[in-house]
């Protein structure tokens, strides 16, 4: 099973409220995906690659372009920290 901290179900609200000014539907359809992605991680943790900008082995990341969904491995757990977009510098820390 894989944790949502709040900011990542904050950052995932966002994200389709965005979309969804456009399009309901297709903001409706994308969160569903990226949720069914996310999910199969429990499975694989290791199976999204390390996030470049801090070279952790527990540190890693999945995409869904153009949304990056970042996540922690802390013993057996997989916790997602955060969903942003793949233009977000964030080198400086995670928002």
């Amino acid at each position: 099973m894989v944790k949502w901290t709040e900011p990542a179900k904050t950052n995932l609200r966002k994200i389709h409220d965005f979309i969804a000014t456009d399009s309901p539907v297709y903001a409706k359809k994308f969160v569903k995906v990226m949720v069914e992605r996310v999910e199969r991680i429990a499975l694989m943790p290791k199976s999204g690659r390390i996030v470049p900008e801090f070279d952790d082995e527990n540190l890693r990341e999945i995409i869904l372009a153009p949304y990056r969904v970042i996540y922690g491995i802390i013993g057996d757990e997989t916790i997602v920290l955060a969903v942003i977009h793949a233009k977000q510098n964030i080198s400086g820390g995670l928002p």
